[in-house]
């Protein structure tokens, strides 16, 4: 098997391993060929990789430590983790959890037992990660045959757009606003069983979007189609795409996907306001990853 790691910058963990996880706003692009096995029977249609592009901005306060996100794109194996950030408030850097859970999940792609089942990295990548903190996870694996497993645990995100429309798009899991379902270092926690799994049918040609909540609370839907079908390369769309949710989340007037959703469980400005015609608006600042992914023939 042909295994292409694709990264800006390598970050040095105590144990002497790397994770792929930019400190900037980095973007980096790579022909990634997926894995593939002797086959008796003719294949019936052409193999199928993926050509990626990523890019990170993190938070605008936590630049200098690069942010609390982690990723990595391993042959068909994208992978984007979300470091809970109310752990700061006990004094737990969140981005170790995130970082390591990547880690670990980076090393195991290969491991016998995961077999393509992206539910099972989970498991065991959450499982091998000591640190304390917890984050949100979502792992896709694009086979040779064109089939995309997902598995989704909180509010990271993924859209399978085809000919300018979404045929997938994930939805998040939550506690209540703005608490989403996490895998965590602590013993009451999600774990893999909680996961949302799903299996599409890719052809060549679709572009699969992935990234963290910081895309998807700031980003609407209509402008991730717009911005595909304006950027060809893949790299550059990632980083139209996490360049225009770093505006909006900065945008105290802009009407967010976050914003929204903040309205319509209750959460508004005061009534006084309203009856002035005003409402809560604005984006969400928060890091951003973003993961754009072209279906290709080999």
């Amino acid at each position: 098997m042909t295994t292409v790691t694709i990264s800006s910058k390598f970050l040095s963990s105590s144990s002497g391993t790397i994770i792929h996880l930019p400190k900037k706003k980095l973007m980096s692009t790579s022909f990634i060929r997926c894995s593939t096995s002797p086959v008796s029977n003719p294949v019936l249609r052409p193999e199928l990789s993926i050509r990626v592009g990523t890019r990170l901005i993190p938070h605008p306060k936590k630049v200098d430590k690069g942010g609390e996100d982690a990723f990595f794109v391993s042959g068909g194996v994208i992978a984007v983790a979300d470091g809970v950030s109310g752990w700061a408030e006990k004094d737990v850097d969140p981005a170790q959890f995130s970082r390591e859970l990547m880690r670990k999940a980076s090393s195991l792609v290969d491991d016998e037992e995961v077999k393509y089942d992206p539910r099972i990295l989970v498991r065991k990548a959450h499982a091998a990660t000591s640190s304390t903190g917890s984050a949100t996870v979502i792992v896709s694996m694009l086979d040779n045959n064109g089939i995309l497993k997902v598995a989704n645990v909180g509010d990271c995100g993924l859209r399978v757009i085809r000919k300018g429309q979404i045929i997938f798009s994930t939805f998040p899991q939550e506690h209540y606003f703005d608490c989403p379902y996490q895998l965590s270092s602590e013993a009451v926690s999600q774990t893999y069983l909680d996961a949302t799994v799903t299996s599409i049918d890719t052809v060549k040609g679709d572009i699969i979007v992935m990234g963290s909540d910081g895309l998807f609370d700031n980003v609407f839907d209509h402008e991730i189609i717009s911005t595909i079908a304006e950027h060809k390369d893949v790299a550059e769309t990632a980083k139209v795409l996490a360049d225009l949710a770093y505006k909006h989340s900065v945008d105290f007037y802009f009407d967010s996907p976050y914003s929204i959703e903040a309205r319509s469980r209750g959460f508004d400005v005061p009534t006084w306001k309203k009856a002035l015609g005003q409402k809560l608006t604005g984006g969400k600042m928060d890091d951003i990853t973003v993961i754009v992914a072209e279906v290709v023939s080999n």
